[in-house]
């Protein structure tokens, strides 16, 4: 992919942009007080540029959410689509050093450009800013264009910001050659935005920390019963990504009534954190108290499960007759001696032939 450069115009309103820089960094900003972490948001005043035909950038709003998404949104008062003939960079002051990144650009470290309806991250190397099997990485990156620019990426994606200075240009009239790709500056009109006594814009990324939320809860059986093995099952995810846990520190507590009952050793089943304890005999019509608790980059969640015991279910036994019930129904079904009965019959046989 092609690296930003800085031909014709475009070249010297960026140095005459650079000899006016100065180290009030934070000139021009409209709005900012104490915003909360979860809706940091700044707007940027754009002093009036000369060139009439140029894109009229008036203003930049820049703000993040807590997963750390940071948003440009340049506003273009006369271009209210975007043209095939029009170019955005946005220059990344990514730690605010001016001893890292391009010496001759105040230290910008990245370059953010929208160039033929495709946008781009690119890094300074050393000597150019250049893309290189996906390095820098810029797998947040997109943008949306109505009545100006909207550009979304992670300040992961940024070198992990929390912090960074920045200044923005649009170019109009840039044609293309149809053979090389190259780009044609010779009739192009240029809008620098930049703090009206010069120097970068200067934002603070501003995130809430992180917590463990939980998802769900289940215990395998419904109930616990005496002398059976109960289980819960916790499933919680990161507050900023949505992130199921599969991983952390388990920790189970649990009685049975006045008396304490240990655990099995915990352990992750895919997505859930298990619990399982032994229900003892003697626990049936009691209740049972437990608790389960994750702790995950130092961010700990719980819960607490309270159930009765239930008596567990009878094993099914074979009816047995007892020894009197059975010695009566032999009696009854007694049959006769083998000996008594061959003898009667005999006696019967001779009795029909008298």
């Amino acid at each position: 992919m092609r690296p930003p450069k800085f031909p014709g115009p475009l070249f010297s309103i960026v140095v005459a942009f650079l000899l006016a820089m100065t180290a009030s960094a934070g000139a021009g900003r409209i709005t900012t007080s104490s915003v909360a972490p979860s809706a940091n948001s700044v707007t940027f005043k754009v002093p009036k540029g000369t060139d009439q035909l140029a894109p009229d950038i008036t203003s930049i709003a820049v703000s993040n959410n807590d997963p750390g998404v940071i948003t440009f949104r340049i506003n273009v008062a006369n271009r209210p689509q975007l043209g095939q003939d029009m170019l955005f960079d946005v220059f990344v002051d990514a730690d605010r050093r001016t001893t890292t990144g391009s010496q001759n650009l105040a230290g910008v470290d990245y370059v953010i450009e929208l160039a033929g309806g495709e946008v781009n991250l690119f890094k300074w190397d050393g000597t150019n800013f250049t893309r290189r099997g996906g390095d820098p990485s810029a797998a947040s990156l997109s943008f949306a264009y109505r009545r100006g620019l909207t550009i979304h990426i992670s300040a992961a994606d940024l070198g992990n910001t929390r912090g960074f200075r920045f200044f923005a240009a649009a170019t109009s009239g840039v044609a293309v050659d149809p053979d090389t790709g190259a780009l044609d500056f010779a009739n192009a009109h240029d809008d620098t935005a930049h703090p009206a006594g010069g120097g970068l814009y200067a934002f603070d990324v501003k995130m809430a920390l992180p917590k463990l939320v939980v998802q769900k809860v289940a215990t395998t059986p419904q109930k616990p019963a005496a002398g059976k093995p109960f289980s819960v099952r916790l499933t919680a995810a990161r507050s900023d990504t949505g992130a199921r846990l599969k991983g952390g520190q388990i920790t189970c507590a649990a009685r049975a009534g006045d008396k304490s009952i240990s655990s099995q050793t915990p352990r992750f089943v895919g997505t859930q954190a298990m619990c399982t304890w032994i229900i003892p005999g003697f626990a049936r019509g009691k209740r049972f108290v437990g608790s389960i608790a994750i702790v995950f980059e130092g961010k700990r969640v719980s819960r607490n499960v309270s159930l009765g015991i239930s008596s567990s279910s009878p094993s099914r036994v074979r009816p047995r007759l007892t020894s009197a019930r059975s010695s009566k129904l032999s009696a009854s079904f007694r049959l006769p001696d083998s000996a008594a009965a061959l003898s009667s019959s005999r006696e019967a046989k001779t009795a029909r032939c008298a």
